[in-house]
């Protein structure tokens, strides 16, 4: 005989017991368990169950009933005995769709799911990640076309003026063990170097050469080179002074605790200095770090860069070179910048993030994240705001 599909759902008070005495009554009946979700929203409990019955569906109705009945619980059931009918569970593939919001409104979300639906994808669960400092909700979404999928949601994130990450899933997507961050603009707040020649008198010259570099239409190599050529003269003490005036952006520092409680490897690859990012390195513990050197002579700041700057191309390999030091597959590493130089690391890594990023970066992409908080980009790893508040109380 070939089984009834039938799908039940459960609501109601949620208490302790509820889901083991449901599965006690469908023990009683010849059934297979296909799927379950259960989600509890403010003491409320929703269940859902798909079995496989062999045998009499309203035997199981009245049992089923009778049973959540006795907890105060209500039990819907729907029934398909129609075997050309396909369950949607064997169709397509599943993807994360994470939503960030700052406040994140209903309209938001409502058009969200409306271009999902639209596109022929099922929305299978709803969690949400985090309240505070943004709202995050992870949509669990199946789908036929996983890239045109992710083409429609990059327009919705348009429309909405929210964040949407689109990520596969499957066990890679937990598997990421390395993330390399970018420093400037990214771990801290503004550009190093632009405060550097504020402090010398060529802050607005610098800060055009700055901003023409990140959004990639200079050279970065050529453009350092020359920023730097400005610097030639300044005091080391200013160096220091700026590096300690430095602020990180705000979540920088729940972001890498929370990594590197998890397990994760976190390091720094940046286009600025060294005598910059040693204090960073020294606050956060960091494992890894690699960016420039300025040349010091008595005391001063020659205005040359010491060996190969560290360019897009630098940035790349040196994401390759730490990973492989720490025996972490490309595929499950992670990179975060904001800047056109940073566009080769995010191509290399595993799964490359957009911070408050230019252009030419979002373009190049997996997610973008729009919201000035470091530690949202967690909620893009799947991390929520239970398990960030667990690491800082360990």
């Amino acid at each position: 005989m070939r089984p009834t599909s039938v799908l039940m759902t459960v609501t109601g008070r949620d208490r302790p017991g509820i889901t083991a005495s449901f599965f006690a009554v469908l023990a009683a009946h010849d059934v297979d368990v296909r799927d379950v979700e259960q989600v509890v929203i403010r003491d409320r409990l929703i269940l859902t169950v798909l079995v496989d019955l062999r045998g009499d569906t309203a035997s199981l109705r009245n049992s089923v009933t009778r049973a959540t009945g006795a907890l105060g619980m209500d039990c819907e059931l729907a029934v398909n005995d129609d075997p050309g009918v396909a369950r949607p569970s064997v169709w397509g593939g599943r993807i994360h769709v994470i939503m960030l919001g700052h406040p994140l409104r209903a309209g938001a979300v409502g058009h969200v799911a409306q271009r999902i639906a639209d596109s022929g994808g099922n929305i299978e669960t709803v969690t949400q990640l985090s309240t505070e400092p943004v709202a995050a909700l992870e949509l669990v979404v199946r789908t036929a076309d996983p890239d045109a999928l992710r083409s429609i949601l990059i327009q919705a994130a348009d429309d909405t003026g929210v964040d949407i990450a689109v990520e596969p899933a499957g066990l890679r997507r937990k598997a990421k063990r390395l993330v390399v961050l970018d420093v400037d603009s990214t771990l801290i707040r503004g550009e190093a170097i632009d405060a550097l020649a504020e402090r010398a008198g060529v802050a607005d010259r610098v800060r055009t050469i700055t901003a023409a570099a990140m959004a990639g239409d200079l050279d970065f190599a050529a453009s350092l080179r020359e920023r730097v050529e400005l610097l030639a003269g300044v005091p080391e003490q200013v160096l220091a002074d700026v590096r300690d005036q430095l602020e990180l952006t705000p979540g920088a520092a729940t972001f890498v605790r929370t990594l590197r409680r998890l397990g994760y490897h976190v390091g720094v690859v940046s286009g600025g200095f060294t005598a910059v990012i040693s204090r960073f390195i020294a606050e956060l513990d960091l494992d890894f770090a690699a960016a420039n050197e300025l040349e010091i002579v008595d005391g001063v700041l020659t205005g040359r860069v010491l060996g190969p700057v560290v360019d897009a191309a630098g940035k790349a390999e040196a994401l390759s070179r730490f990973a492989e030091k720490f025996d972490v597959p490309l595929s499950q590493t992670v990179a975060v910048g904001d800047g056109a130089n940073d566009v080769a690391m995010l191509e290399r890594a595993g799964l490359g993030i957009a911070f408050n990023a230019k252009a030419a970066l979002r373009a190049a992409a997996d997610a973008a994240v729009n919201v000035p908080y470091l530690d949202s980009v967690l909620f893009v790893l799947g991390v929520t705001r239970d398990e960030i508040a667990e690491a800082a109380s360990n």
